[in-house]
C-alpha cells in the first residue's frame, strides 16, 4: 500500500504542478464564458440588423398589413416589377417580393417570388413566409363573413399541471421540474463521456510515454505491473476531480456574471426559428422561484450518491482499458489507433443514446442501458433526475462494481506483458493469449 500510494502521489504531483494543468484549469472555464458572451453579443446584435425588403403588391392585398417589426422593414412599392426588379438593390433594399393576387379565397397556399442580390438564411426566409402568411391569413378574414374578434376567442391555450397533491401517491413532477431534470440529465451524461476521453487519454499517454522512455522498466523493478497501472489510474483520478472541482467553482462564478451582465432581450429568439420562440416564452413564463422550487424537488439522496458512483466506475473502467491499450502501443502510435477503437466505439453509442433515454427514460433501451456496464456510467447519471426504480439503480451499481473488478484484472494481465514488449505490432489475437500468460 505503501508504493501504491507514492505511485498516485507522483502521478498527482507531477501534473498538478505542470504550467499546461494550471493554464487548461483556468483558462478552460474562462474560454466558456467568453463563448458564451461572444455568442450572445452577436446573437443580440444581429437581432438588431433590420433588413429592408420592397413589396410589389399591385392587387393591394397588403395595403393594410401590419409588416415591419425589429427584423425587418418592409415597404410597398408602387413601381411596377419591370422597373423595380433591376433597382430595388441601388435604392437600398435588400430583398424584393412580388406578391400575386388571390383569386380564390379558399386557397389554403399561395405563392410569393423574391429577389435577392445574397443568398438568404434559412432562418430569415422562414421568418418572412411567417410574416407573409400572417398578412394573408388577415387580408382572407377581412374579405370573408368571419369576425376577427371572434375567430380570437376560438383560440385556446393548454397547459399541463400535475394534479398529485402532497398526500397522495403518484409523481408529483411539473413542467418546470421535468425541464430541470432533463437538463441535469444531460449534463451528467456529457460529464461522464468528457471525463472518459479526457482523463482515460491522459492514462494512455502517461503509460506509452514511460514504456517508449524505458523508465518502466525501471520502475517495475521495485513495484508490481499491477500495483504501477493501478496507481496512474488513481493518481490521474484525484487529478481529474482536482480540476473538475475548480472547473465548477470558475464556471459558477462567470454564469453569475454573465448573467448580470447580459440582460434578455425577447428578439435574440426570434432569430433561431421556433426553438427560439419556444426559448423566449419559457424566460417570460418561468421565473428563478419555479427553477429553485424544480431543483428542489429532485430526490438528490439518490442523485449525488449514485453519480459518486458511477462517475469513479465508469473512470476506472475505462481508464483502465486505456492503461492496457497503452502497454500495448509500441513506437508507432499510428499503428495503435486501431485498439483504441473497441474503447472508442462503447462511449460514442452510449452518449448518441442519451437524447433516447431523455425521451423514455424508463422504457427497454433506457434499463439496458443503465444496466450495460460500459454504458451505465453514461446512461444511468441520465435517467436519475427521473427517479428510476431503485432496484434498478442498485443492481445497476453491482453489476458496474463488479465490471470495474474484472476489467481492472484483465487490464492488469494486458498491461504486465504489453509493458515489456517492444518492437512488435501487437494484434487483438495476441492480447487475448496475454490474459492467460502465467507469471
Amino acid at each position: 500500500m505503501n508504493k501504491l500510494w507514492l505511485i498516485i502521489k507522483r502521478e498527482y504531483l507531477t501534473r498538478v504542478r505542470k504550467k499546461s494543468f494550471i493554464l487548461a484549469t483556468l483558462l478552460t472555464p474562462l474560454g466558456f464564458g467568453l463563448i458564451m458572451f461572444v455568442s450572445g453579443y452577436l446573437a443580440s446584435n444581429s437581432m438588431t440588423t433590420q433588413k429592408r425588403i420592397a413589396v410589389v403588391d399591385q392587387s393591394g392585398i397588403l395595403d393594410e398589413a401590419d409588416l415591419s417589426n425589429k427584423q425587418f422593414d418592409f415597404d410597398i412599392s408602387s413601381l411596377p416589377l419591370d422597373q423595380i426588379d433591376t433597382a430595388y438593390s441601388r435604392l437600398g433594399y435588400d430583398l424584393l417580393l412580388e406578391v400575386p393576387p388571390i383569386s380564390d379565397l379558399s386557397t389554403t397556399s399561395h405563392k410569393v417570388n423574391f429577389y435577392s442580390k445574397e443568398k438568404l438564411s434559412l432562418v430569415a426566409l422562414e421568418q418572412i413566409e411567417r410574416k407573409m402568411s400572417n398578412a394573408l391569413k388577415t387580408y382572407k378574414i377581412s374579405k370573408s363573413d368571419i369576425n376577427q374578434e371572434t375567430l380570437d376567442q376560438l383560440e385556446m391555450s393548454v397547459t399541463l399541471d400535475n394534479a398529485v397533491k402532497s398526500d397522495k401517491d403518484g409523481d408529483k413532477s411539473n413542467k418546470i421540474s421535468i425541464g430541470v431534470a432533463s437538463a441535469l440529465s444531460y449534463l451528467m451524461g456529457f460529464l461522464m463521456y468528457m471525463v472518459i476521453f479526457i482523463y482515460g487519454s491522459m492514462v494512455m499517454r502517461s503509460v506509452m510515454e514511460e514504456k517508449i522512455n524505458r523508465i518502466v522498466e525501471v520502475m517495475i523493478s521495485s513495484v508490481r505491473p499491477f500495483q504501477l497501472m493501478l496507481g496512474k489510474v488513481m493518481g490521474v483520478g484525484f487529478v481529474a476531480i482536482t480540476q473538475l472541482f475548480i472547473w465548477i467553482i470558475l464556471l459558477f462564478g462567470i454564469m453569475m456574471i454573465f448573467g448580470a451582465t447580459m440582460s434578455p432581450d425577447p428578439a435574440m429568439g426570434a432569430g433561431i426559428g421556433d426553438a427560439g420562440e419556444l426559448i423566449s416564452e419559457m424566460g417570460s413564463q418561468s421565473d428563478i422561484k419555479d427553477i429553485l422550487a424544480g431543483i428542489k424537488s429532485l430526490n438528490w439522496l439518490l442523485i449525488l450518491p449514485s453519480f459518486v458512483v458511477f462517475f469513479f466506475g465508469g473512470y476506472f473502467i475505462y481508464s483502465s482499458l486505456f492503461a492496457a491499450v497503452g502497454s500495448a502501443m509500441g513506437d508507432d502510435i499510428g499503428e495503435g489507433q486501431q485498439l483504441m477503437m473497441p474503447i472508442f466505439i462503447p462511449v460514442i453509442i452510449a452518449i448518441s443514446l442519451v437524447l433516447p433515454v431523455l425521451n423514455n427514460p424508463n422504457g427497454p433501451l433506457a434499463v439496458f442501458g443503465s444496466m450495460f456496464p460500459l454504458f451505465s456510467p453514461i446512461l444511468m447519471p441520465a435517467r436519475l433526475p427521473f427517479d428510476p426504480p431503485v432496484w434498478q439503480v442498485l443492481l445497476s451499481i453491482v453489476i458496474l462494481i463488479a465490471s470495474v473488478i474484472f476489467m481492472t484484472w484483465m487490464a492488469g494481465r494486458i498491461y504486465r506483458v504489453g509493458i515489456l514488449m517492444y518492437g512488435k505490432k501487437v494484434t487483438f489475437k495476441e492480447i487475448g493469449r496475454w490474459l492467460f500468460v502465467k507469471n
